[in-house]
C-alpha cells in the first residue's frame, strides 16, 4: 500500500471499515534488466490508482542502501551492507498486518531455506503502517507464525524506507554479491521470476 494512503486508512479503521481495505498494494515493477528505460521511472503511479505491472529497465545498478535508523535487529547481530559483500542479498520491506506481504512471506522463507547455504541472504526490513505493528513484540510473534528464522531489521522510523525511496509494502529488491540492485519487484506475485533472478545471481 502506497503510504500517502496512511492516514486515510487509520480514519477508516476509526469507522470500522478498515479491514475491508486490507490489501497493501498490487505488483508494479519488476526491475531486471542492466539497460535504460527512462520513460518508465521507479514507482511511477501518476493517477494514484492500482496500477498495472510494469517492466522497467536499469542504466547501471545502484548499491544497495545502507541500513539507516534501525531499532533493533531481530534474529541477528546489526548487519551493514558491507557485511553483505559477497552474498546475494534478497531485502524485503514488509509489514506483518499486510496482507499482500502475508502471501509472500512463504516464498521468501522457503527461499531463505533453500538457498541460504548457496550465498543468498535474505533481510526481511520491517517497517509498520499502523501503531500495533510498532511493537516488537507483536513483531516476534509474527516472526514465530511465520517461521522466519532470517535477520528482521525494525524501521520505525522509516529511515531504511526513505534510503530505499520506497512506497510500497511489499517490496522486494535483490543484490548480486557485489551488493549492486539487480532486480526491484513491488508488490505479491511473479515468483517464478524472482526465483529465476536468485538462481541466476547465485550462479
Amino acid at each position: 500500500m502506497n503510504k500517502n494512503l496512511f492516514r486515510r486508512r487509520q480514519l477508516l479503521y476509526y469507522f470500522g471499515i478498515g479491514a475491508m481495505l486490507s490489501g497493501c498494494g498490487k505488483p508494479i515493477i519488476d526491475l531486471a534488466s542492466k539497460k535504460a528505460d527512462s520513460s518508465t521511472p521507479l514507482n511511477n503511479n501518476p493517477n494514484n490508482s492500482s496500477p498495472a505491472t510494469v517492466v522497467a529497465a536499469q542504466s547501471s545498478a545502484k548499491a544497495l542502501p545502507e541500513f539507516q535508523g534501525i531499532s533493533q535487529w531481530l534474529n541477528s547481530a546489526p548487519l551493514t551492507t558491507q557485511d553483505l559483500k559477497g552474498k546475494v542479498v534478497l531485502i524485503h520491506i514488509w509489514t506483518f498486518a499486510c496482507i499482500n506481504c502475508q502471501r509472500t512471506i512463504p516464498y521468501v522463507v522457503r527461499w531463505h531455506e533453500q538457498f541460504a547455504s548457496k550465498g543468498l541472504q535474505v533481510i526481511g526490513v520491517h517497517t509498520p503502517e499502523f501503531g500495533y505493528e510498532r511493537d516488537v513484540n507483536n513483531v516476534k510473534r509474527a516472526l514465530k507464525e511465520h517461521k522466519i528464522t532470517y535477520p528482521v531489521p525494525i524501521d520505525n522510523d522509516y529511515k531504511t524506507w526513505q534510503a530505499y525511496n520506497n512506497q510500497y509494502w511489499p517490496h522486494l529488491f535483490l543484490a548480486d554479491r557485489q551488493g549492486f540492485v539487480q532486480y526491484d519487484r513491488i508488490g505479491e506475485g511473479a515468483y517464478d521470476t524472482t526465483e529465476q533472478k536468485i538462481r541466476q545471481l547465485l550462479g
